[in-house]
Protein backbone atom coordinates (compact mmCIF):
# COMPACT_ATOMS: atom_id res chain seq x y z
CA UNK A 1 0.00 0.00 0.00
CA UNK A 2 1.28 3.64 -1.09
CA UNK A 3 -0.79 5.36 0.60
CA UNK A 4 -3.37 6.39 3.14
CA UNK A 5 -5.91 9.08 4.06
CA UNK A 6 -5.92 10.69 7.28
CA UNK A 7 -8.27 13.34 8.41
CA UNK A 8 -7.11 15.57 11.18
CA UNK A 9 -9.53 18.35 12.15
CA UNK A 10 -10.77 20.29 9.10
CA UNK A 11 -7.64 18.80 7.26
CA UNK A 12 -7.21 15.81 4.99
CA UNK A 13 -3.71 14.27 4.69
CA UNK A 14 -2.27 11.85 2.31
CA UNK A 15 -0.11 10.24 4.22
CA UNK A 16 2.62 8.14 1.48
CA UNK A 17 4.84 5.22 2.22
CA UNK A 18 3.55 5.03 5.19
CA UNK A 19 5.26 1.42 5.88
CA UNK A 20 8.81 3.30 5.17
CA UNK A 21 11.34 2.65 7.85
CA UNK A 22 12.65 5.58 9.84
CA UNK A 23 14.20 3.56 12.55
CA UNK A 24 15.83 0.64 11.73
CA UNK A 25 16.94 -2.05 14.61
CA UNK A 26 15.06 -3.45 17.35
CA UNK A 27 12.52 -1.95 17.67
CA UNK A 28 11.83 -0.87 14.29
CA UNK A 29 9.59 2.58 13.63
CA UNK A 30 7.63 2.98 10.83
CA UNK A 31 6.16 6.85 8.99
CA UNK A 32 3.03 5.18 10.07
CA UNK A 33 4.26 5.02 13.59
CA UNK A 34 5.58 8.69 13.95
CA UNK A 35 2.59 10.15 12.17
CA UNK A 36 0.25 8.18 14.52
CA UNK A 37 2.64 10.03 17.84
CA UNK A 38 2.56 13.35 16.45
CA UNK A 39 -1.10 12.68 16.14
CA UNK A 40 -1.65 11.83 19.89
CA UNK A 41 0.65 13.94 21.42
CA UNK A 42 -0.55 16.97 19.53
CA UNK A 43 -2.50 18.45 22.22
CA UNK A 44 0.22 18.10 24.89
CA UNK A 45 2.81 19.11 22.69
CA UNK A 46 1.27 22.38 20.93
CA UNK A 47 1.30 24.40 23.60
CA UNK A 48 4.81 24.02 23.96
CA UNK A 49 5.48 24.99 19.95
CA UNK A 50 2.50 27.33 18.72
CA UNK A 51 3.88 30.75 17.79
CA UNK A 52 7.58 30.17 17.96
CA UNK A 53 9.37 29.76 14.28
CA UNK A 54 10.47 25.63 13.64
CA UNK A 55 13.05 24.46 12.06
CA UNK A 56 12.57 21.28 10.44
CA UNK A 57 15.56 18.51 11.17
CA UNK A 58 13.88 15.85 8.51
CA UNK A 59 14.95 12.03 7.53
CA UNK A 60 13.02 11.16 4.52
CA UNK A 61 15.14 7.73 3.63
CA UNK A 62 15.30 7.03 7.89
CA UNK A 63 17.87 8.08 10.41
CA UNK A 64 20.41 5.33 8.90
CA UNK A 65 20.88 7.90 6.43
CA UNK A 66 22.11 11.74 6.68
CA UNK A 67 19.51 13.86 7.26
CA UNK A 68 19.31 17.72 7.14
CA UNK A 69 17.91 20.67 9.27
CA UNK A 70 15.39 23.03 6.62
CA UNK A 71 14.15 26.62 7.73
CA UNK A 72 12.69 28.01 4.54
CA UNK A 73 8.77 26.23 4.50
CA UNK A 74 9.03 24.66 0.52
CA UNK A 75 7.01 25.79 -1.50
CA UNK A 76 5.08 22.83 -2.13
CA UNK A 77 3.67 22.95 1.74
CA UNK A 78 -0.23 23.70 1.49
CA UNK A 79 -1.34 26.97 2.67
CA UNK A 80 -3.42 26.13 5.46
CA UNK A 81 0.45 25.23 6.91
CA UNK A 82 0.95 29.02 9.23
CA UNK A 83 4.22 31.08 8.22
CA UNK A 84 6.25 33.87 9.90
CA UNK A 85 8.49 35.94 7.60
CA UNK A 86 11.50 36.77 10.03
CA UNK A 87 14.76 38.67 9.58
CA UNK A 88 18.17 37.03 9.42
CA UNK A 89 21.34 38.77 8.15
CA UNK A 90 21.26 39.54 4.83
CA UNK A 91 17.13 39.49 4.56
CA UNK A 92 14.50 37.30 5.67
CA UNK A 93 13.42 33.69 5.89
CA UNK A 94 10.00 32.03 5.77
CA UNK A 95 9.16 29.60 8.63
CA UNK A 96 6.80 27.46 9.94
CA UNK A 97 4.38 27.96 12.63
CA UNK A 98 3.19 24.60 14.32
CA UNK A 99 0.00 26.19 15.50
CA UNK A 100 -2.32 22.88 14.91
CA UNK A 101 -2.63 19.08 15.33
CA UNK A 102 -2.65 18.83 11.52
CA UNK A 103 0.68 20.47 10.75
CA UNK A 104 2.19 18.84 13.87
CA UNK A 105 0.88 15.72 11.59
CA UNK A 106 1.90 16.94 8.41
CA UNK A 107 5.46 17.76 9.58
CA UNK A 108 6.06 14.18 10.71
CA UNK A 109 4.79 12.80 6.55
CA UNK A 110 7.67 15.23 5.58
CA UNK A 111 9.43 12.84 7.74
CA UNK A 112 10.54 15.78 10.37
CA UNK A 113 11.38 13.64 13.25
CA UNK A 114 12.13 16.07 15.42
CA UNK A 115 11.28 20.28 14.61
CA UNK A 116 13.48 22.42 17.01
CA UNK A 117 11.65 25.85 18.15
CA UNK A 118 12.74 29.45 19.31
CA UNK A 119 13.01 30.40 22.31
CA UNK A 120 11.01 33.56 21.34
CA UNK A 121 7.15 33.91 20.46
CA UNK A 122 6.38 35.85 17.34
CA UNK A 123 4.88 38.38 18.85
CA UNK A 124 7.90 39.91 20.56
CA UNK A 125 10.96 37.61 18.45
CA UNK A 126 13.57 39.38 20.35
CA UNK A 127 12.49 39.09 23.83
CA UNK A 128 12.77 35.01 24.68
CA UNK A 129 10.08 33.45 27.26
CA UNK A 130 12.82 30.53 27.97
CA UNK A 131 16.63 30.70 29.24
CA UNK A 132 18.01 27.20 28.17
CA UNK A 133 20.92 25.76 30.08
CA UNK A 134 22.04 22.73 28.32
CA UNK A 135 24.20 19.71 30.26
CA UNK A 136 25.83 18.14 27.64
CA UNK A 137 27.79 15.13 29.13
CA UNK A 138 31.27 14.06 27.25
CA UNK A 139 29.50 10.01 26.71
CA UNK A 140 26.82 8.49 27.59
CA UNK A 141 26.92 8.25 31.54
CA UNK A 142 23.68 10.03 32.76
CA UNK A 143 25.52 10.12 36.38
CA UNK A 144 27.50 13.28 35.60
CA UNK A 145 23.77 15.19 33.86
CA UNK A 146 22.30 14.48 37.08
CA UNK A 147 24.88 16.07 39.54
CA UNK A 148 24.89 19.21 37.04
CA UNK A 149 21.55 19.41 37.10
CA UNK A 150 21.38 19.59 41.19
CA UNK A 151 23.99 22.36 40.87
CA UNK A 152 22.26 24.30 38.17
CA UNK A 153 18.95 24.09 39.99
CA UNK A 154 20.78 25.10 43.41
CA UNK A 155 22.63 28.27 41.71
CA UNK A 156 19.11 29.34 40.25
CA UNK A 157 17.09 29.03 43.91
CA UNK A 158 20.41 31.11 44.82
CA UNK A 159 18.84 33.50 42.48
CA UNK A 160 15.40 33.08 43.08
CA UNK A 161 14.46 31.56 39.90
CA UNK A 162 12.61 28.18 39.06
CA UNK A 163 14.52 26.04 36.63
CA UNK A 164 11.96 22.60 34.68
CA UNK A 165 14.14 19.72 34.09
CA UNK A 166 13.82 18.18 30.41
CA UNK A 167 15.53 15.15 29.43
CA UNK A 168 16.74 15.46 25.89
CA UNK A 169 16.32 12.37 24.00
CA UNK A 170 20.12 12.62 23.06
CA UNK A 171 22.33 12.33 25.79
CA UNK A 172 21.96 15.12 28.22
CA UNK A 173 19.38 17.34 30.01
CA UNK A 174 17.69 20.87 29.48
CA UNK A 175 17.40 22.96 32.17
CA UNK A 176 14.40 25.79 30.75
CA UNK A 177 13.94 29.20 33.02
CA UNK A 178 10.69 30.68 31.99
CA UNK A 179 10.82 34.08 31.51
CA UNK A 180 8.72 37.26 31.78
CA UNK A 181 10.16 38.89 28.04
CA UNK A 182 11.16 42.20 30.18
CA UNK A 183 14.73 41.04 29.10
CA UNK A 184 16.12 40.70 25.40
CA UNK A 185 17.93 38.49 24.05
CA UNK A 186 21.71 40.01 24.78
CA UNK A 187 20.60 40.38 28.20
CA UNK A 188 19.84 36.68 28.63
CA UNK A 189 22.38 35.49 27.03
CA UNK A 190 24.81 37.35 29.27
CA UNK A 191 23.23 36.08 32.43
CA UNK A 192 23.53 32.29 31.48
CA UNK A 193 26.88 32.63 30.41
CA UNK A 194 27.99 34.81 33.78
CA UNK A 195 25.70 31.93 36.05
CA UNK A 196 27.41 29.04 33.56
CA UNK A 197 30.71 30.83 34.13
CA UNK A 198 30.33 31.06 38.18
CA UNK A 199 29.51 27.26 38.20
CA UNK A 200 32.25 26.36 35.79
CA UNK A 201 34.60 28.36 38.42
CA UNK A 202 33.08 26.78 41.24
CA UNK A 203 32.80 23.06 40.21
CA UNK A 204 35.81 22.81 37.61
CA UNK A 205 36.04 19.46 37.98
CA UNK A 206 32.81 18.52 36.74
CA UNK A 207 32.01 21.12 34.43
CA UNK A 208 33.17 23.13 31.74
CA UNK A 209 31.89 26.11 29.63
CA UNK A 210 34.36 25.43 27.03
CA UNK A 211 33.06 24.88 23.34
CA UNK A 212 36.56 23.22 22.25
CA UNK A 213 35.72 19.89 23.01
CA UNK A 214 39.33 19.32 23.74
CA UNK A 215 39.48 21.66 26.10
CA UNK A 216 36.91 19.97 28.48
CA UNK A 217 39.14 17.26 29.34
CA UNK A 218 36.46 14.84 29.80
CA UNK A 219 33.78 17.35 31.77
CA UNK A 220 30.14 17.76 31.24
CA UNK A 221 29.99 21.10 29.13
CA UNK A 222 26.88 23.78 30.59
CA UNK A 223 25.98 25.23 27.29
CA UNK A 224 23.88 28.68 27.03
CA UNK A 225 25.06 29.43 23.41
CA UNK A 226 20.80 28.62 22.20
CA UNK A 227 19.94 32.04 24.16
CA UNK A 228 20.27 33.77 21.12
CA UNK A 229 18.47 35.09 18.43
CA UNK A 230 16.96 32.42 16.15
CA UNK A 231 18.51 29.94 18.01
CA UNK A 232 16.49 26.81 18.68
CA UNK A 233 15.72 23.89 21.38
CA UNK A 234 14.58 20.74 21.11
CA UNK A 235 10.31 20.90 20.73
CA UNK A 236 9.46 19.49 24.35
CA UNK A 237 8.49 15.92 23.22
CA UNK A 238 9.67 16.01 19.85
CA UNK A 239 11.39 12.48 19.02
CA UNK A 240 15.31 12.60 18.35
CA UNK A 241 16.54 10.61 15.37
CA UNK A 242 18.38 7.95 17.64
CA UNK A 243 17.76 4.47 17.46
CA UNK A 244 14.34 3.49 19.59
CA UNK A 245 13.01 6.32 18.85
CA UNK A 246 13.44 8.77 22.08
CA UNK A 247 11.72 11.46 22.98
CA UNK A 248 12.43 14.89 24.73
CA UNK A 249 10.90 14.76 27.95
CA UNK A 250 9.82 17.25 30.09
CA UNK A 251 10.36 15.76 34.21
CA UNK A 252 10.21 16.35 37.15
CA UNK A 253 13.45 16.94 39.74
CA UNK A 254 12.32 14.40 41.59
CA UNK A 255 12.46 12.05 38.93
CA UNK A 256 15.88 13.35 38.05
CA UNK A 257 16.92 11.55 41.21
CA UNK A 258 15.56 8.34 40.04
CA UNK A 259 19.26 6.56 39.20
CA UNK A 260 17.94 4.32 36.03
CA UNK A 261 16.85 7.35 34.47
CA UNK A 262 19.00 8.47 31.18
CA UNK A 263 17.97 10.65 28.50
CA UNK A 264 16.85 8.26 26.22
CA UNK A 265 14.40 6.61 28.74
CA UNK A 266 11.20 7.91 27.37
CA UNK A 267 10.65 6.77 23.53
CA UNK A 268 8.06 6.56 21.34
CA UNK A 269 6.45 3.58 22.25
CA UNK A 270 6.23 4.38 26.03
CA UNK A 271 5.92 8.41 26.50
CA UNK A 272 1.92 7.80 26.26
CA UNK A 273 2.50 5.27 29.51
CA UNK A 274 4.24 8.05 31.20
CA UNK A 275 1.69 11.08 30.64
CA UNK A 276 -1.04 8.83 31.77
CA UNK A 277 0.76 8.42 35.29
CA UNK A 278 2.09 11.61 35.69
CA UNK A 279 0.28 14.36 33.02
CA UNK A 280 2.73 16.72 31.36
CA UNK A 281 4.91 18.58 34.10
CA UNK A 282 5.32 21.76 32.71
CA UNK A 283 1.47 22.24 31.53
CA UNK A 284 1.73 25.46 33.72
CA UNK A 285 5.05 26.82 32.73
CA UNK A 286 3.39 29.84 31.10
CA UNK A 287 2.04 30.51 34.82
CA UNK A 288 5.88 30.58 36.00
CA UNK A 289 7.41 32.93 33.76
CA UNK A 290 9.92 34.84 36.46
CA UNK A 291 12.29 38.10 36.36
CA UNK A 292 15.64 38.34 35.59
CA UNK A 293 16.03 41.87 37.10
CA UNK A 294 15.87 40.89 41.12
CA UNK A 295 18.23 37.54 39.88
CA UNK A 296 20.65 39.82 37.82
CA UNK A 297 21.46 41.73 40.78
CA UNK A 298 22.12 38.93 43.27
CA UNK A 299 24.09 36.95 39.96
CA UNK A 300 26.60 39.93 39.83
CA UNK A 301 27.11 40.01 43.57
CA UNK A 302 28.04 36.24 43.49
CA UNK A 303 30.57 37.18 40.24
CA UNK A 304 32.29 39.78 42.64
CA UNK A 305 32.69 37.37 45.45
CA UNK A 306 33.81 34.66 43.26
CA UNK A 307 36.54 37.28 41.79
CA UNK A 308 37.27 38.64 45.26
CA UNK A 309 37.92 35.03 45.72
CA UNK A 310 40.64 34.30 43.09
CA UNK A 311 41.99 36.96 43.47
CA UNK A 312 43.42 35.84 47.24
Amino acid sequence: MNGESLRIGEHTLELTHPGKVLFPGVPGFTKRDLVDYYRRIAATMLPHVADRPLTMQRFPDGIGNEGFYQKEIPAYFPGWVARVSVPKSGGRVNQILCQDAATLVYLAEQACITPHVWLSRIDRPRHPDRMIFDLDPPQRDFGPVRVAAGLVRALLRDLGLTGFPMTTGSRGLHVLVPLDRAADFDAVRAFARTAASILAHRHGRELSIDARIVKRRGRLYLDTTRNAYAQTGVAPYAVRARPGAPVATPITWEELEDPGLDARRYRLDNLFARLERHGDPWRDIASAAQSLTEARARLMELERAESARSDR
